[in-house]
């Protein structure tokens, strides 16, 4: 195949909210350090590389690079992977490679032999068209439409015709947005398409993926994409765009001074991310989010699958969950399996996983996910090697580190039990019995709790997992915990908050964590350079938002009554985790948790254009009677009968 070149009209690529961290990702795999994480394998000594441009069914085309084995003797499958962030970025064109890191999900697959595409979506970097963040699937109801499902099926028709030496069968992964494409192309898929692995995929932005939870918006991952969206890209860069000068190294102080939202991108861009005030003119679950849910377009799945989360990671854990309910709900007869490890964001592949933050897992859990789960995965449906047949879920199981299989997710050994609020602080499995009782706090937008004690201005990577103390200790938070416990209790499934609240405003945010506390005499890690002291350490299980307004719909906002007793109800998510004997169970509400997510002005309103005597001090409740028992609903598995708490 002869080498196409065509050079895009200069083009402003806007990527959404829901993106930026994938920046970050495209940056750690091209931009970083490669000799630090590259092996001695010689890409170039044993691939050749074209680049094509690959028509689509409406005549665009899309550049795309193919490293195919210098190795004749045998056929290989087609790995395909499609991304907005270039598939040349740093100058990866012509006869320059990209990393090793970048070509697959585990070096495995460059050394043992596989078909690698990559491609430029779209409207991104040298491919054609026009570029809309997270398209919505159209070609269902408009045959003559196209989408990403259409792109991801052109092109692999077109790899079939044109490529020599394939096995006639094709597979596709990616992570974030990536896993997105991915995940498209399960629609309507080709005939060739024979397996999948969609990884830490946004499903519904606005519920529960990247910029939004339960309509809280979350303005550090905002504003640092704006930052590196407003920077023109048009093509291959050399060298990263020059960083946003926030003023400070503190987020908190940066973004308590900002301003409102709405005005964000004009005063510190120029106004120069259009796409950004999409989001402004879209505050609630209406059309613009709704037709990006693609949940909606996941009637049949025809081919393996294999869906890859993180327990800790902060943009994308709604996304891959769902994904795979909706499959199991839809097509449960189809191989679909579930794989979540004690990963953050990509900890898969960009970290051995051996440990997040503070916290030890005892093993490298990504290279027993690269070697035992994905590659097995991709070898046996296309090359026909190996014995693949997993269980439905391998997961890993933090607290006791271990990597357990179950026949299904969650296990069917685990059942919801209640957990409840008491007086003093105090959480248990028995039910409370007085008839009036219940805390309060002052909540003060003012002074919003920090959702970290680190002096950053981005959020980073270990927040999900880190240590809970400096909140247990501000009086605007408040702390639950049980006795010390006496065995083992192993959750597994879904957790539910139930929450009875009142506000003396008209809307609030709730903010619920599962906590597990270490005993006083936990020894520290050895070695130890960052000093850490784990005695009395709270380690974060499990957090979600609540955005009170929204408690019955997101699509349409209520009001709270003031000072009256509301019902609200929100999904934690799955967690897999034991709370070892000697520990307690601890769970934190507060209503604040800035700046990763915005502050609540607490009056209903549309938050986006809130400023200055916007926001106001309300006192929250949180019931705890046998009339108004707020409680956790927790999946505790049956190895552990959750009620007894020791000395």
């Amino acid at each position: 195949m002869k080498a196409l070149y065509w050079k895009r009209p200069r083009v402003k690529a806007i990527l959404s909210i829901g993106l930026c961290v994938l920046v970050l990702l495209q940056s750690r795999l091209l931009l970083a350090d490669t000799e630090s994480q590259a092996s001695d394998y010689d890409v170039r000594a044993h691939y050749d590389k074209t680049e094509v441009m690959i028509p689509m069914r409406d005549g665009v085309q899309l550049f795309t690079a193919i490293y195919t084995p210098k190795d004749k003797s045998q056929t290989y499958p087609i790995l395909l992977h499609r991304t907005p962030y270039s598939i040349g970025y740093t100058g990866a064109y012509g006869d320059t490679y990209v990393s090793i890191d970048y070509m697959a999900p585990s070096h495995d697959f460059v050394k043992e032999g596989y078909i690698f595409v990559d491609q430029d979506i779209r409207g991104t970097f040298r491919s054609e068209g026009e570029f809309i963040v997270s398209r919505p699937i159209t070609h269902t109801t408009d045959p003559k439409s196209v989408d990403a499902s259409t792109d991801n099926y052109d092109t692999i028709d077109w790899l079939l015709k044109n490529v020599p030496n394939h096995n006639t069968r094709v597979g596709q992964w990616g992570i974030s947005y990536m896993g997105w494409t991915t995940t498209m192309g399960l629609i309507d898929p080709h005939p060739a398409l024979k397996a999948s692995s969609p990884q830490a995929s946004p499903s519904d932005q606005f519920v529960g993926d990247d910029g939004y939870h339960n309509g809280a918006f979350r303005p550090m991952y905002a504003f640092w994409w704006m930052s590196m969206a407003a920077a023109e890209r048009d093509g291959p860069k050399e060298k990263k765009p020059k960083p946003f000068d926030y003023g400070t190294p503190w987020g908190y102080e940066f973004f308590l001074n900002a301003g409102p939202i709405s005005q964000m991108n004009d005063k510190y861009f120029g106004g120069r991310v259009p796409s950004f005030q999409d989001y402004v003119k879209h505050p609630n679950y209406d059309d613009y989010w709704q037709s990006r849910n693609l949940l909606n377009h996941l009637g049949k799945v025809n081919h393996p699958v294999l869906n890859v989360a993180g327990w800790f990671d902060a943009e994308d854990f709604y996304g891959p969950m769902s994904i795979y309910r909706k499959i199991e709900d839809e097509t449960p007869i189809n191989q679909n399996t579930l794989v979540v490890g004690p990963w953050r964001h990509a900890g898969w592949l960009l970290d051995d996983g051996s440990s997040l933050g503070d916290i030890q897992f005892g093993a490298k859990t990504s290279e027993y996910y690269k070697k035992e789960v994905v590659k097995k995965f991709f070898d046996y449906h296309l090359k026909d090697l190996g014995d693949w047949n997993p269980d439905e879920a391998i997961v890993f199981e933090t607290g006791a580190n271990q990597w357990r299989r179950f026949d299904t997710w969650p296990p069917k050994t685990s059942h919801q039990k209640a957990i409840y609020f008491h007086n003093n602080g105090r959480l248990s499995f028995d039910k409370p019995t007085a008839r009036r009782a219940m805390d309060s706090y002052i909540s003060d937008p003012g002074k919003p709790v920090p959702f970290s004690t680190e002096i950053v201005t981005k959020p980073g990577y270990t927040w999900m997992i880190n240590d809970q103390r400096y909140a247990s200790t501000r009086p605007d938070v408040l702390t639950y915990k049980t006795e010390v416990l006496d065995q083992d209790i192993t959750i597994a499934g879904p957790i539910l908050a139930n929450l009875f609240a009142s506000t003396s405003g008209t809307d609030s945010d709730f903010f619920v964590k599962l906590i597990d506390v270490f005993p006083g005499d936990t020894p520290d890690p050895e070695p130890n350079p960052k000093g850490i002291k784990m005695g009395s350490y709270q380690m974060l299980v499990g957090v979600q938002a609540m955005r009170a307004k929204f408690r019955n719909d997101l699509t349409h906002p209520e009001p709270m009554t003031p000072n009256k007793v509301t019902p609200i109800s929100f999904n934690i998510w799955d967690k897999f985790h034991t709370f070892k004997k000697g520990h307690r169970i601890m769970v934190q509400v507060h209503s604040s948790w800035f700046p990763a997510y915005d502050r609540n002005p607490q009056k209903f309103m549309n938050i986006f254009y809130a400023e200055g005597d916007d926001f106001q001090e309300a006192e929250q409740r949180i019931y705890r009677s046998r009339k108004f028992p707020s409680h956790l609903m927790l999946p505790v598995m049956n190895n552990a009968s959750g009620g007894s708490f020791g000395r």
